[in-house]
Protein backbone atom coordinates (compact mmCIF):
# COMPACT_ATOMS: atom_id res chain seq x y z
CA UNK A 1 0.00 0.00 0.00
CA UNK A 2 2.68 2.41 -1.12
CA UNK A 3 1.44 5.83 -1.18
CA UNK A 4 -1.81 7.61 0.36
CA UNK A 5 -3.31 9.70 -2.51
CA UNK A 6 -5.69 6.68 -3.52
CA UNK A 7 -5.83 4.81 -0.16
CA UNK A 8 -9.31 4.76 1.40
CA UNK A 9 -9.46 3.04 4.61
CA UNK A 10 -12.87 1.85 6.22
CA UNK A 11 -13.50 2.33 9.85
CA UNK A 12 -15.41 1.10 11.66
CA UNK A 13 -15.71 1.71 15.72
CA UNK A 14 -17.94 0.59 19.19
CA UNK A 15 -18.55 4.30 19.82
CA UNK A 16 -20.25 3.52 23.24
CA UNK A 17 -16.09 2.97 24.39
CA UNK A 18 -15.41 6.59 26.84
CA UNK A 19 -12.32 7.17 24.82
CA UNK A 20 -14.02 6.71 21.42
CA UNK A 21 -14.46 10.14 20.41
CA UNK A 22 -10.56 11.07 21.59
CA UNK A 23 -9.47 8.20 19.56
CA UNK A 24 -11.47 9.30 16.32
CA UNK A 25 -10.83 12.76 16.29
CA UNK A 26 -6.80 11.27 16.57
CA UNK A 27 -7.54 9.05 13.80
CA UNK A 28 -9.33 12.00 11.22
CA UNK A 29 -6.12 14.26 11.97
CA UNK A 30 -3.54 11.92 11.32
CA UNK A 31 -5.49 10.40 8.32
CA UNK A 32 -5.54 14.25 6.75
CA UNK A 33 -1.92 14.56 7.43
CA UNK A 34 -1.18 11.59 5.71
CA UNK A 35 -3.96 12.04 2.74
CA UNK A 36 -5.59 9.33 3.10
CA UNK A 37 -9.53 9.10 2.91
CA UNK A 38 -11.97 7.56 5.33
CA UNK A 39 -14.74 5.74 4.93
CA UNK A 40 -17.12 5.45 8.43
CA UNK A 41 -20.47 4.72 9.03
CA UNK A 42 -22.76 7.66 10.55
CA UNK A 43 -22.21 6.96 14.53
CA UNK A 44 -18.08 7.39 14.08
CA UNK A 45 -18.64 10.49 11.70
CA UNK A 46 -20.80 12.18 14.00
CA UNK A 47 -18.38 11.86 16.72
CA UNK A 48 -15.53 12.39 14.06
CA UNK A 49 -17.42 15.45 12.69
CA UNK A 50 -17.07 14.16 9.30
CA UNK A 51 -19.77 12.89 6.72
CA UNK A 52 -20.89 9.61 6.97
CA UNK A 53 -22.23 6.47 5.37
CA UNK A 54 -25.56 4.70 6.81
CA UNK A 55 -24.21 1.27 6.09
CA UNK A 56 -20.27 0.88 5.86
CA UNK A 57 -20.74 -2.68 4.41
CA UNK A 58 -22.42 -0.54 0.73
CA UNK A 59 -18.83 0.68 0.67
CA UNK A 60 -16.25 -1.36 1.38
CA UNK A 61 -15.33 -2.48 -2.08
CA UNK A 62 -13.72 1.05 -2.33
CA UNK A 63 -11.59 0.56 0.62
CA UNK A 64 -7.84 -1.15 0.86
CA UNK A 65 -8.10 -1.91 4.32
CA UNK A 66 -10.49 -1.11 7.51
CA UNK A 67 -10.06 -0.48 10.89
CA UNK A 68 -11.60 -1.76 14.13
CA UNK A 69 -11.61 0.61 17.00
CA UNK A 70 -12.59 -0.84 20.33
CA UNK A 71 -12.26 -4.43 21.49
CA UNK A 72 -12.76 -8.03 20.56
CA UNK A 73 -16.57 -7.88 20.44
CA UNK A 74 -15.71 -4.81 17.55
CA UNK A 75 -13.43 -7.08 15.61
CA UNK A 76 -15.73 -9.46 15.32
CA UNK A 77 -18.44 -7.64 13.57
CA UNK A 78 -16.02 -5.72 11.33
CA UNK A 79 -15.16 -9.10 10.33
CA UNK A 80 -19.03 -9.75 9.76
CA UNK A 81 -19.52 -6.81 7.88
CA UNK A 82 -16.27 -7.98 5.51
CA UNK A 83 -18.69 -10.74 4.50
CA UNK A 84 -15.64 -12.97 3.07
CA UNK A 85 -14.21 -9.80 1.09
CA UNK A 86 -10.63 -9.75 1.18
CA UNK A 87 -9.60 -6.25 2.70
CA UNK A 88 -7.02 -6.58 5.41
CA UNK A 89 -8.84 -5.60 9.23
CA UNK A 90 -6.18 -3.77 11.51
CA UNK A 91 -7.47 -3.90 14.99
CA UNK A 92 -6.87 -1.31 17.75
CA UNK A 93 -8.25 -1.74 21.34
CA UNK A 94 -9.71 0.84 23.40
CA UNK A 95 -11.47 -1.78 25.08
CA UNK A 96 -10.66 -4.17 27.80
CA UNK A 97 -8.93 -7.37 27.16
CA UNK A 98 -8.76 -6.74 23.75
CA UNK A 99 -6.89 -10.03 22.64
CA UNK A 100 -7.77 -10.12 18.91
CA UNK A 101 -7.09 -6.25 18.24
CA UNK A 102 -3.49 -6.03 17.66
CA UNK A 103 -2.71 -2.96 18.45
CA UNK A 104 -2.82 -0.59 21.54
CA UNK A 105 -4.41 2.70 21.59
CA UNK A 106 -1.28 4.65 21.88
CA UNK A 107 0.00 3.33 18.67
CA UNK A 108 -2.70 4.25 16.52
CA UNK A 109 -0.22 7.04 14.71
CA UNK A 110 2.25 4.01 13.87
CA UNK A 111 -0.35 1.84 12.65
CA UNK A 112 -1.54 4.77 10.30
CA UNK A 113 2.24 5.41 8.61
CA UNK A 114 2.85 2.02 8.75
CA UNK A 115 -0.43 1.16 6.94
CA UNK A 116 0.74 3.52 4.24
CA UNK A 117 4.21 2.37 3.93
CA UNK A 118 3.55 -0.78 3.50
CA UNK A 119 5.54 -2.08 6.65
CA UNK A 120 3.44 -4.74 8.26
CA UNK A 121 3.02 -8.16 8.46
CA UNK A 122 -0.83 -10.42 7.73
CA UNK A 123 -1.72 -13.29 9.40
CA UNK A 124 -4.33 -15.48 7.76
CA UNK A 125 -7.41 -16.30 10.22
CA UNK A 126 -9.91 -19.52 9.07
CA UNK A 127 -13.81 -18.96 9.44
CA UNK A 128 -16.36 -21.31 9.63
CA UNK A 129 -19.56 -21.99 8.23
CA UNK A 130 -22.52 -23.22 9.84
CA UNK A 131 -25.99 -23.82 8.74
CA UNK A 132 -29.19 -24.65 11.03
CA UNK A 133 -31.22 -27.08 9.26
CA UNK A 134 -35.13 -28.35 10.54
CA UNK A 135 -37.51 -30.51 8.71
CA UNK A 136 -35.18 -31.31 5.96
CA UNK A 137 -34.68 -27.60 5.10
CA UNK A 138 -31.66 -24.64 6.29
CA UNK A 139 -33.38 -21.81 8.65
CA UNK A 140 -30.71 -20.25 9.43
CA UNK A 141 -26.66 -19.52 7.76
CA UNK A 142 -23.79 -17.66 9.34
CA UNK A 143 -20.46 -17.25 9.53
CA UNK A 144 -17.91 -17.23 12.42
CA UNK A 145 -14.34 -16.35 12.90
CA UNK A 146 -14.00 -17.48 16.68
CA UNK A 147 -16.73 -20.46 17.62
CA UNK A 148 -19.75 -21.68 16.90
CA UNK A 149 -21.64 -22.45 20.34
CA UNK A 150 -25.33 -24.69 21.10
CA UNK A 151 -25.88 -23.78 25.15
CA UNK A 152 -28.80 -24.45 27.18
CA UNK A 153 -30.68 -21.65 28.39
CA UNK A 154 -32.00 -23.26 31.12
CA UNK A 155 -31.31 -25.08 34.39
CA UNK A 156 -31.99 -28.17 31.99
CA UNK A 157 -28.73 -30.27 30.67
CA UNK A 158 -29.20 -30.98 26.58
CA UNK A 159 -28.71 -34.23 24.80
CA UNK A 160 -26.51 -33.57 21.73
CA UNK A 161 -25.77 -36.05 18.74
CA UNK A 162 -22.57 -35.79 16.93
CA UNK A 163 -20.90 -36.63 14.04
CA UNK A 164 -17.90 -36.20 12.23
CA UNK A 165 -17.70 -36.77 8.46
CA UNK A 166 -21.30 -38.32 9.05
CA UNK A 167 -19.87 -40.43 11.13
CA UNK A 168 -21.11 -40.89 14.70
CA UNK A 169 -18.73 -39.72 17.31
CA UNK A 170 -21.24 -39.78 20.76
CA UNK A 171 -24.40 -38.45 22.46
CA UNK A 172 -23.58 -36.15 25.16
CA UNK A 173 -25.20 -34.97 28.01
CA UNK A 174 -24.20 -31.04 28.91
CA UNK A 175 -25.23 -27.60 28.57
CA UNK A 176 -23.72 -27.56 25.60
CA UNK A 177 -21.18 -27.79 22.96
CA UNK A 178 -18.31 -25.52 21.09
CA UNK A 179 -16.92 -25.67 17.96
CA UNK A 180 -13.84 -23.17 17.65
CA UNK A 181 -11.30 -22.64 15.36
CA UNK A 182 -7.50 -21.85 16.01
CA UNK A 183 -8.20 -18.04 16.77
CA UNK A 184 -11.28 -18.43 18.78
CA UNK A 185 -8.83 -21.42 20.87
CA UNK A 186 -8.41 -18.19 23.19
CA UNK A 187 -11.91 -18.05 23.74
CA UNK A 188 -14.62 -19.82 25.32
CA UNK A 189 -13.15 -22.75 24.26
CA UNK A 190 -10.41 -21.89 26.85
CA UNK A 191 -12.59 -21.29 29.52
CA UNK A 192 -13.72 -24.68 29.25
CA UNK A 193 -10.52 -26.62 29.07
CA UNK A 194 -9.36 -26.43 25.53
CA UNK A 195 -5.81 -26.24 23.91
CA UNK A 196 -4.23 -23.14 23.20
CA UNK A 197 -3.83 -23.63 18.60
CA UNK A 198 -1.88 -21.25 16.78
CA UNK A 199 -3.56 -19.53 14.35
CA UNK A 200 -2.12 -21.10 11.22
CA UNK A 201 -2.79 -24.83 12.58
CA UNK A 202 -4.75 -26.16 10.37
CA UNK A 203 -7.66 -27.88 12.84
CA UNK A 204 -10.92 -27.34 14.46
CA UNK A 205 -11.75 -28.05 18.44
CA UNK A 206 -14.77 -29.07 19.84
CA UNK A 207 -15.36 -28.87 23.81
CA UNK A 208 -18.26 -29.72 25.78
CA UNK A 209 -19.92 -27.66 28.32
CA UNK A 210 -19.87 -28.99 31.80
CA UNK A 211 -20.07 -32.48 30.40
CA UNK A 212 -22.17 -35.09 32.58
CA UNK A 213 -19.27 -37.77 32.34
CA UNK A 214 -15.34 -36.99 33.65
CA UNK A 215 -14.55 -39.08 30.32
CA UNK A 216 -15.11 -36.17 27.96
CA UNK A 217 -12.16 -34.05 26.49
CA UNK A 218 -11.98 -31.71 24.03
CA UNK A 219 -11.36 -33.25 20.70
CA UNK A 220 -9.17 -32.37 18.09
CA UNK A 221 -9.91 -32.52 14.21
CA UNK A 222 -8.61 -31.42 10.87
CA UNK A 223 -10.30 -28.55 9.25
CA UNK A 224 -11.08 -30.36 5.83
CA UNK A 225 -13.68 -32.31 8.36
CA UNK A 226 -17.68 -31.73 9.04
CA UNK A 227 -19.16 -31.63 12.21
CA UNK A 228 -22.95 -32.11 12.66
CA UNK A 229 -24.20 -31.69 15.86
CA UNK A 230 -28.51 -32.79 16.28
CA UNK A 231 -30.14 -31.36 19.54
CA UNK A 232 -30.86 -35.15 20.23
CA UNK A 233 -32.97 -34.04 23.45
CA UNK A 234 -33.75 -30.83 25.43
CA UNK A 235 -36.08 -30.00 27.91
CA UNK A 236 -35.99 -26.38 28.01
CA UNK A 237 -34.90 -23.37 25.01
CA UNK A 238 -31.26 -24.56 23.15
CA UNK A 239 -29.71 -21.39 21.40
CA UNK A 240 -26.90 -21.27 18.76
CA UNK A 241 -24.39 -18.53 18.28
CA UNK A 242 -21.53 -17.72 16.09
CA UNK A 243 -19.14 -15.09 17.72
CA UNK A 244 -21.53 -14.56 20.45
CA UNK A 245 -23.01 -12.22 18.50
CA UNK A 246 -25.53 -13.61 15.96
CA UNK A 247 -28.09 -16.96 15.96
CA UNK A 248 -30.98 -18.36 16.68
CA UNK A 249 -33.03 -20.38 19.01
CA UNK A 250 -32.96 -24.24 18.31
CA UNK A 251 -35.51 -27.27 18.71
CA UNK A 252 -35.59 -30.53 19.41
CA UNK A 253 -34.71 -32.68 16.24
CA UNK A 254 -32.81 -29.46 14.68
CA UNK A 255 -29.35 -30.23 13.27
CA UNK A 256 -26.33 -28.02 12.73
CA UNK A 257 -23.48 -28.35 9.99
CA UNK A 258 -20.41 -27.02 10.55
CA UNK A 259 -17.11 -26.69 8.56
CA UNK A 260 -13.96 -24.75 7.37
CA UNK A 261 -15.27 -21.59 5.29
CA UNK A 262 -13.86 -21.18 1.53
CA UNK A 263 -13.19 -17.25 2.77
CA UNK A 264 -11.23 -16.56 5.65
CA UNK A 265 -9.81 -13.11 6.48
CA UNK A 266 -6.51 -11.26 7.15
CA UNK A 267 -5.42 -9.51 10.25
CA UNK A 268 -2.73 -6.63 9.81
CA UNK A 269 0.28 -6.32 12.37
CA UNK A 270 2.92 -4.11 13.01
CA UNK A 271 6.26 -5.37 12.94
CA UNK A 272 7.46 -7.28 15.88
CA UNK A 273 4.20 -8.75 16.55
CA UNK A 274 4.44 -12.16 18.41
CA UNK A 275 1.29 -14.12 19.62
CA UNK A 276 3.27 -15.27 22.21
CA UNK A 277 4.16 -11.85 23.47
CA UNK A 278 -0.01 -11.33 23.44
CA UNK A 279 -0.60 -14.52 25.08
CA UNK A 280 1.78 -13.59 27.69
CA UNK A 281 0.50 -10.35 28.53
CA UNK A 282 -3.09 -10.81 28.00
CA UNK A 283 -3.71 -14.28 29.39
CA UNK A 284 -0.61 -13.60 31.90
CA UNK A 285 1.24 -16.68 30.75
CA UNK A 286 4.29 -16.93 33.12
CA UNK A 287 7.22 -19.68 33.31
CA UNK A 288 8.17 -21.60 36.50
CA UNK A 289 9.04 -19.53 39.42
CA UNK A 290 11.82 -22.16 40.19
Amino acid sequence: MNGASDLAVGVIANCRKPRAADVLQRLRGKAQRLGLKLVVDAPAAALMGVEGTTKLGECLEEVRAVIALGGDGTLLRTVRELAGRDIPVLGVNIGGLGFLTSVAEEDLERALDCLVSGTYTTSWRTMLECTVHRSGGVVGSYRALNDVVLTSFSSRVVTLRMLVNDEEVGDFVCDGLIVATPTGSTGHSLSVGGPVLMPATRAFLVSLISPHTLSTRPLVLPDDATVRVQVAASSGPTQLTADGQVGQPLQQGDSVAVWRSARGVRFMHLPGHSYFAVLRQKLHWRGSNV
